[in-house]
Order: C-alpha cells, then structure tokens, then sequence
C-alpha cells in the first residue's frame, strides 16, 4: 500500500477553501487511497493555522478522524536532539521543528513520498541514509 507523510501546508489548504493550494491539494487527497502519515507537531501547526477560522479546528478534527491520518509523536525527550540537529543542519533554508519531525518519521518508516508545499524545504532535506524526498504534489508558481 503506498504511504505519504502530510505536512502542514497542505493540511490547511485542503481544509480552507480560499487557499490557492485548496484546489489542487484537494484534487491529490480526494484521489489518494493509502495510508496518510504525519505527527504531532505538524498537527499543532495545523490547528494554529487554522484557529483563525471558526471552524477551522473542527474541520481539522473531523479531516483527521476521517482520513485515518496517523500520527506519531517525536516530542518525548530521547527524540528531541534528533530533532534539533537536523533543524541546526539546515538551519540556512530554515528547517522548523515540524520539518524535523516528518524527516525523523520518513527514517522511521522508510517513505519518502510526501505531499508538501515546502518544495524548497523538501527538495533539499535529506533522511539520514541520504534520500531525497518525493514530492507528490506539483505546483506552478515559487515556493
């Protein structure tokens, strides 16, 4: 089954249908039939992001119940340090500590396809045994 790591971008685009992502990113997820990956930080980006909105945060709950995204957790104390090397190595782009986690989660479950508006993060992130990422969702325009 094929799998995709979700980072916020999308998330908030695919739940805000003024976004100039929304379109395009909904057009990915509505026709995607794996298994959806990504981890608490991005979540709480997520709902940040979509507090503004009244609803947003519901919409937020309800797309995650829905979707059967799973999320993983690499805010306990033995994950940090990984964390925050990665976030100190690409530092110039900057890495935040979102970015860090979905590197961290791609290592752990050895994917590397990722639905991202961060094609300037994404196309040079690397995992720890040098992989690049795919990013599976193409879009006109700069990053």
């Amino acid at each position: 089954m094929r799998s995709w790591l979700l980072d916020t971008g999308p998330l908030v685009a695919y739940l805000d249908g003024r976004d100039p992502a929304h379109s395009a990113v909904a057009a990915c997820l509505d026709r995607f039939t794996g298994e959806l990956f990504t981890t608490s930080a991005v979540i709480t980006e997520a709902m940040h992001f979509a507090a503004p909105s009244s609803k947003g945060p519901r919409l937020l709950a309800d797309f995650v119940m829905a979707s059967g995204l799973t999320i993983f957790d690499f805010t306990q104390p033995a994950a940090l340090p990984a964390a925050v090397d990665l976030m100190e190595k690409y530092s110039d782009l900057p890495m935040d500590f979102a970015d860090a986690t979905l590197v961290l989660l791609a290592e752990q479950l050895q994917t590397r396809e990722i639905l991202s508006l961060d094609r300037r993060g994404f196309a040079v992130f690397r995992t720890g045994d040098r992989q690049p990422f795919h990013l599976v969702l193409e879009l006109s325009g700069p990053s």
